[in-house]
């Protein structure tokens, strides 16, 4: 019982040290702040790469085309090879009345060392011409009419004031607000948001110096010129999770960069059974360890302490009759519980549900596994029909932060669209 109350003290000590001294992960007051009335409006491409969207392209697509942009703007839909007949109906949906202009356009397969999204945003930012800014946002993603505007506005800053500098960003993302409908979604998908900002604190990334850097896949708009300076999409063409890293390249160039959760731009993508939010985890967890086992075994462990031992030492402490046993363990769970309640309030779960995260833990704690086993295998990083291997060390950025206990959440290499396109 002596190790077993050890072991339930480091449990209760990780949880003060994750609650005080990491960023204040588990606050969601990260939001894009308001459209200052003095703020310019440029010329912005909307990009849009694309595979196989068939089915939610009329949930998405015509958001986009509507956008209420005081500015210039134009939406290219790269259809990367669809056999779905993304492209054709790209083009019937942008013939709508009042539509932003639209250009579809097909980049061929990619070559050696590229994914196929990245590779599909290359061909975007070319034919982007002389555009101040882009807007990357994938194909499941719905905007309000008011999102473009609200993300070019937070990017130029407001005018300088007294006591405050003026202050601008290079690139602005949001995390789009993913499905909760089905019983599976409403399990997994606010802890894999709240395991994401876990392991790059929303704060961190967003103070200018901070080594922390992350963006959302699903909506980033980074402006022409700092994505030059960061070696264009070319820098980073192998990366699976092509998101962080090109946040990174970005705030390495010398840029600024925020992160914030959204409230006008959501995911239509549909999970409705586990075998879906599993693959949409699994398929690039152990691309976020570096493929190295010894941050596997360490992420295992880490997920095992952080989350299985306060429930697992409750119970235990309860049938041994031991009260500082359940004490202690009921405080870690308690601190655990307590951080993820302002994530499920986001996604309108109720706070009860906050109970059920060390289960969820153990469902990421076995997709962590799995996309290894599967890399293993031959078959990691798969989507789509393609398969990637594990890059190079010249084929993407190094990290700037070593993973820590909730790495499988940072598989959405865009946790808005947790998908390739």
């Amino acid at each position: 019982m002596t190790v077993l109350m050890w072991v339930t003290r480091a449990s209760l000590l990780a949880w003060v040290w994750l609650t005080f001294c990491q960023g204040g992960f588990w606050r969601t007051d990260q939001r894009l702040p308001p459209r200052p009335e003095s703020a310019r409006r440029p010329t912005v491409a909307i990009i849009v790469p694309a595979r196989d969207e068939a089915e939610v392209l009329p949930l998405s697509l015509p958001s986009l085309l509507a956008q209420q942009y005081p500015g210039s703007a134009r939406v290219i839909l790269v259809d990367d090879n669809s056999s779905d007949g993304t492209g054709e109906l790209a083009r019937k949906l942008g013939e709508a009345p009042g539509s932003l202009p639209l250009t579809v356009t097909t980049p061929g397969e990619p070559p050696e060392g590229w994914t196929g999204k990245l590779w599909a945003l290359r061909h975007g930012v070319e034919l982007a011409g002389d555009a101040e800014y882009l807007l990357l946002t994938d194909a499941d993603i719905a905007h309000l009419p008011s999102s473009l505007d609200s993300l070019v506005a937070a990017a130029e800053g407001g005018p300088a004031r007294p006591g405050l500098p003026a202050q601008s960003y290079d690139l602005v993302s949001q995390m789009a607000r993913l499905r909760t409908e089905t019983r599976w979604e409403r399990l997994i998908v606010p802890a894999f948001v709240y395991f994401f900002a876990q392991l790059y604190p929303f704060r961190w990334s967003n103070k200018a110096g901070s080594r922390t850097a992350a963006a959302a896949g699903g909506c980033t708009l980074v402006r022409r010129e700092a994505l030059e300076r960061a070696g264009g999409v070319a820098a980073i063409r192998g990366a699976v999770i092509d998101d962080v890293n090109l946040a990174k390249a970005v705030k390495r160039g010398g840029g600024r960069t925020w992160l914030g959760l959204a409230d006008q731009v959501d995911s239509v993508r549909p999970y409705p059974e586990l075998k879906q939010l599993w693959r949409m985890v699994s398929r690039s967890a152990y691309a976020q360890l570096r493929h190295s086992v010894l941050l596997l075994v360490g992420t295992v462990l880490g997920l095992a302490l952080v989350y299985l031992v306060p429930p697992a030492l409750l119970l235990t402490g309860l049938a041994a009759g031991n009260l500082r046993l359940c004490v202690t363990a009921a405080a870690a769970w308690g601190l655990m519980a307590a951080t993820y309640v302002p994530m499920l309030r986001y996604y309108r779960q109720p706070p009860a549900a906050a109970l059920l995260l060390p289960f969820t833990a153990a469902l990421y704690l076995l997709m962590t596994v799995d996309s290894a086993v599967q890399h293993w295998r031959g078959r990691g990083a798969a989507w789509k029909g393609r398969t990637y291997p594990a890059p190079s060390a010249s084929a993407t950025p190094s990290a700037s932060s070593t993973p820590s206990a909730p790495s499988a959440a940072s598989s959405a290499s865009s946790p808005a669209g947790a998908s390739e396109h």
